[in-house]
Order: structure tokens, then C-alpha cells, then sequence
């Protein structure tokens, strides 16, 4: 393989990782968000679900600005179609996580119950709404996004908000959602005690119980699904574009590579394998264990969409010929060079330095120290 073409498979490959690192760091936190109403019955029980995660929130957002930043400036044709295209869908996106840092920042400064109920309500919407999104996007690239190329290379988006929320874009959607709720429910029994440990006990079993059905579901719709499979391409040394390809839809054409390379099938069993490892660790109080098997889960669920869809990255409905792939929505050889040099650097320093925040702030939360003990609490 040509060094371009190894270039681009790896940034592929690095984005597939901050897709799994903004899963399971921010879904972790916003599915704490999606049940505080449930979980804490009363203030200061809610107060504590917040500062169990009031460390790492706002760090976790950096997930958010590298898979944003990896997308623009490694796939700039695959960027600048899809948030064009996504305009609305975007604009909510951004409402919702305006919001939360308000939540987290305004709720506790005033007493009154209904300011604090108000933002409780912020919470759940603002937790529950992006990861619903974050899963259907996947479910639309499945089914195709309404878009197509002029001549001079100008996208046209076709669609509408409305379609993006067809049946199976919903599917994953609460697909997604119930992964987060589970790792919520998981990340609040690590750091409470008593009766609210007990309900995020159950609410991480109620989500990894649906999360399996689900994406079960989802596996069995894909193979009844039209998938693309691309036949050919411009030839060696000729710019890549999407005017100058060929692509079928076959009916179980995403199985295509499972197909072809068996070994791929360990992804959808991690996924399942994950999810109910994470069940069976929350139903035997072993939190901490199951918040691993949650993020395995992540990682084989993210994985199998991944490895279905290559090299596609936003097959389009409207004419599948013109669908952008790996190959002809990268940027140049030189751009991915430099950026994967940045990539090895600032990778393991996040992580390292996420792992040493979340060991030095490790611990329970109690009500004495929300109440009495830190005046900074949420």
C-alpha cells in the first residue's frame, strides 16, 4: 500500500477512536445528565449525581473539539457537506450543549425549588437529545443522505430534517442512548452510596438490557437494508473524486466485509460481550469493572458500524455514484503526514492526563461534603 493510501487508512482509523472516546467519555456524562431526575429524589441527591461527574465534564469536551477537528482537517470534503447538509440538526446539537455548562454553572446558585427543577429538566434534555443524535447520524449513513454534486464540485443537500428520522436513524438513536444511560448509571454508583447507588444500579441494568435488544435489532434490519458497495474508481494517479466512481446498492451489501474477512465479527461480539458483562457487573455491585465492559461495549458497537460502512463516510441516497468514500474525501498527503505527527502526541497525553485526573478525584461523594464540606460544589 502507497503511503498515501496508508496515511488515510490511519486517519480513518484515528477518527474511529475519538468517535469512541467522545462515546464513552461524554456519553458518560450525559447519560448522568438523562437520569438525575430519576436517580436523585431529592435535591441534594442530585447535587451529588452532578459533582460525581463535576470533575470531568468539562474536560471530557475535548472529545467533542478533536473528533470536530480531525473531521475538518482530515476529511475537509466529508465536513464541509455533512454540516452544511445538517444544518438544523447541527443548530440543535449546539442549543442543547449551550445549555448544559449553564446547567452545571447556574442551577445550584439560587435555592428556589423551581429554578432547580428548570435546570434539571436542562439536564435531561441537554444529556438525552445529543447522544440521540449521535446515534442516529450513524443509522442515516446506513440508509444514505440526500446529496449530490454539481460539475463544479458544489454540494446540494436534498433532504429534510424530518427525514433524518426515519425508523431506523430512531433505533439507533435509543441505541445510543441506552449505551449512555448505562454508563451514567455505572458512573454515579461509582462515586454515591445508598439509595441513589440503587437506583443508578438499576437504571445501568435497564439500559445494557436494552442497549443488547437493540442493537440485536439493528443487525438483523441492516441485512434487509440496500447497501453500497463500490465498483469502481478513478485510476491510479487521477485526482479522487466522487464524479468519477461507481457504486451499487445491494440488498446485505454492509455484510460485505464481514464476508469477506471473518475475523470482523469479534467487533459486534465485543459490542454484545460489553454490554452484558456491563449488566451482570451492575447487577453484582461491581461498578467499576462494568464502566470497562460499558466502554468496551461503545468501542464494539462504534467498531461494527465502522467496519461495515469502509471505506463509505456519507454514502449518498440521492446518487449513490457520488457517495464519499476514504479515498476521495481526504485531504493531501502532506496535511494527514503532519497531522498524524500531532495525533501521536496529544493522543496518549489526554488520555494519560484524563486517567490521572480521574485517579487523584476518585472516591465517594457524600451529602456532608456537598452541604458543609466545598463551597465550590455544584
Amino acid at each position: 500500500m502507497e503511503l498515501y493510501a496508508t496515511l488515510q487508512v490511519i486517519w480513518w482509523l484515528l477518527l474511529g477512536v475519538l468517535l469512541m472516546g467522545l462515546a464513552v467519555m461524554v456519553g458518560m456524562d450525559m447519560g448522568v445528565g438523562a437520569i438525575l431526575r430519576y436517580v436523585g429524589r431529592t435535591d441534594v441527591e442530585r447535587r451529588i449525581a452532578l459533582n460525581i461527574i463535576g470533575p470531568h465534564w468539562d474536560g471530557n469536551q475535548v472529545w467533542f473539539i478533536l473528533g470536530g477537528g480531525a473531521i475538518f482537517a482530515a476529511f475537509p470534503l466529508i465536513y464541509a457537506t455533512a454540516f452544511s447538509g445538517f444544518y438544523v440538526v447541527m443548530l440543535l446539537l449546539l442549543w442543547t450543549m449551550i445549555m448544559r455548562p449553564l446547567g452545571f454553572e447556574y442551577r445550584s446558585q439560587l435555592a428556589s425549588p423551581a429554578w432547580r427543577n428548570v435546570w434539571d429538566w436542562v439536564f435531561l434534555i441537554s444529556g438525552a437529545v445529543p447522544m440521540i443524535v449521535f446515534g442516529a447520524a450513524f443509522g442515516n449513513l446506513f440508509h444514505g443522505v440526500p446529496f449530490h454534486f454539481t460539475w463544479d464540485m458544489t454540494s446540494y443537500y436534498t433532504g429534510s430534517f424530518l427525514g433524518l428520522l426515519n425508523p431506523f436513524a430512531i433505533a439507533t438513536g435509543v441505541l445510543a442512548l441506552s449505551l449512555s444511560v448505562t454508563m451514567g448509571g455505572l458512573t454515579v454508583m461509582n462515586g454515591a452510596e445508598g439509595a441513589l447507588l440503587q437506583r443508578a444500579r438499576t437504571l445501568a441494568q435497564l439500559g445494557a438490557g436494552v442497549g443488547i435488544a437493540l442493537f440485536a435489532l439493528c443487525g438483523i434490519w441492516v441485512h434487509a437494508l440496500g447497501g453500497y458497495q463500490l465498483l469502481s474508481g478513478p485510476g491510479p494517479g487521477v485526482p479522487q473524486t466522487p464524479l468519477q466512481q461507481s457504486v451499487a446498492v445491494v440488498q446485505g451489501g454492509w455484510l460485505a466485509n464481514y464476508a469477506a474477512h471473518p475475523v470482523l465479527w469479534l467487533l459486534p461480539l465485543a459490542g454484545f460481550a460489553g454490554m452484558a458483562g456491563a449488566l451482570l457487573a451492575a447487577r453484582a455491585a461491581r461498578s467499576h469493572l462494568g464502566w470497562w465492559l460499558g466502554a468496551l461495549a461503545w468501542i464494539g458497537v462504534i467498531g461494527t458500524a465502522g467496519a461495515a460502512l469502509f471505506p463509505f463516510m456519507l454514502p449518498s441516497s440521492t446518487d449513490p455514484s457520488m457517495s464519499l468514500t476514504l479515498w476521495n474525501s481526504s485531504s493531501s498527503r502532506t496535511t494527514l503526514a503532519w497531522m498524524v505527527g500531532f495525533a501521536v502526541f496529544f493522543v496518549p497525553l489526554i488520555l494519560w492526563y484524563t486517567s490521572w485526573a480521574f485517579w487523584v478525584m476518585r472516591g465517594k461523594v457524600t451529602a456532608e461534603q456537598i452541604t458543609h464540606g466545598d463551597e465550590h460544589a455544584y
